[in-house]
């Protein structure tokens, strides 16, 4: 099965409405006008159960089946990213500072897109929950709506989420069982010495040679303490320190990301990375301390659930256009969150050779907006069946 018909003659109004929301772009926990223009259309699709404020600016909306069945979750991010446009398109950002840089404008659009066509139909057993979230790129809002009860409040059973991927070809899916994408973790660095004039260093206790100490013990962690075979990444990304030429500073700062698909191996970076600050500290005759945030868990799709997303994209744009088991990234998301809560998987749908995603030049292709959609809807009718059919 194709395109699904119905949802093929909703793409220009699906334009106008992605076009709509890329012109206000908002940030973080702060989607306050794109949760209006959300709770807006799902009102006009006849959509009574609609429940708004969920980690601040989130919405679920419910739409019933035919038959009583479970609920299954679709999920779309709603936040942009706090940067320039550079497009110069006519429906580019109005908001300095702020602009749909990853296409989360486009993925609202498209579960809209399968909300209105699933709120006509209702050609299933159960019904859907439609996950509007904030705060995907920055905030963790997906952690936010499951902290919120939205699991257990609505009787979430699966969940299911898309993300476009440019570079892939239009309309082309990819997923795999099991891990697609990394937890991201950051950790600061504080290292406290005692300044001084940089002509009697004997007077001083450098912090910067302790930095560097740091630094250079923290590159054994994955050459000598972990596992070869899984995946680690540790990237110390800034380091700052001092202020002129004859000054040794007093302190000095570091910070960087821990990338892994394990929480096995997260535990032991951060044993290992206190060990290393503590020991480097002792050596160099400084203070230092080791902030270890844990962000986004690692996206882990149920292998289960993940083939069958894999048939339901095959139904919309045929077998040679599904690649699965693709191979996993060491880019982290929010929908790790819903996925640790509940089963499901996450895809990518190509939207051919643009821009990459967080570049200022980027737009979403609006030409995949009914692919998505059609996916979205697909899902709820193949996994709900009515009993008739």
């Amino acid at each position: 099965m194709p395109v699904v018909n119905r949802i093929a003659g909703l793409a220009e109004e699906m334009e106008g409405w992605r076009k709509q929301l890329h012109q206000i772009p908002e940030i973080g926990f702060d989607c306050f006008e794109t949760a209006a223009f959300v709770a807006a259309r799902l009102a006009e699709f006849g959509i009574t159960e609609v429940h708004e404020g969920i980690a601040k600016t989130g919405i679920v909306a419910i739409i019933e089946g035919r038959e009583p069945g479970p609920t299954i979750g679709l999920r779309a991010d709603m936040d942009a990213l706090p940067m320039a446009e550079e497009t110069g398109l006519p429906h580019a950002s109005t908001r300095e500072g702020a602009m749909h840089a990853c296409g989360h404008d486009g993925h609202t659009t498209m579960l809209l897109g399968a909300a209105k066509y699933l709120s006509e139909t209702r050609n299933f057993a159960g019904r859907v929950a439609l996950i509007f979230q904030p705060a995907e790129e920055d905030g963790g809002g997906g952690g936010r709506m499951v902290e919120a009860g939205i699991m257990e409040d609505f009787d979430i059973s699966e969940v299911y989420a898309l993300h476009n991927a440019p570079g892939m070809p239009v309309g082309t899916f990819r997923t795999a069982p099991g891990a697609m994408m990394a937890s991201v973790d950051t950790i600061h660095i504080h290292v406290t010495g005692t300044g001084g004039h940089a002509a009697t260093p004997h007077e001083t206790v450098d912090p910067i040679a302790a930095t560097v100490g740091i630094y250079n013990a923290i590159q054994t962690v994955i050459s000598r303490n972990h596992d070869p075979v899984k995946d680690l990444v540790i990237s110390i990304t800034q380091i700052h320190t001092g202020s002129a030429e004859n000054v040794v500073p007093e302190k000095a700062y570091m910070m960087g990301t821990v990338r892994t698909y394990d929480a096995a191996v997260q535990d032991l970076v951060e044993r290992r990375l206190n060990e290393i600050v503590q020991g480097q500290a002792a050596a160099y005759g400084v203070k230092a301390e080791l902030i270890y945030e844990r962000w986004y868990p690692a996206t882990i799709n149920n292998p289960e659930k993940a083939a069958f997303a894999a048939d339901v994209a095959r139904e919309v744009v045929g077998e040679n256009a599904v690649l699965f088991n693709d191979e996993r990234q060491m880019g982290a998301e929010d929908f790790s969150f819903l996925l640790n809560a509940r089963p499901g998987a996450y895809l990518f749908l190509g939207q051919g050779d643009t821009a990459p995603v967080h570049h200022p030049k980027f737009d979403f292709n609006d030409e995949i907006s009914p692919v998505g959609a059609s996916f979205f809807a697909r899902a709820v009718e193949t996994a709900l069946p009515l009993k008739g059919n």
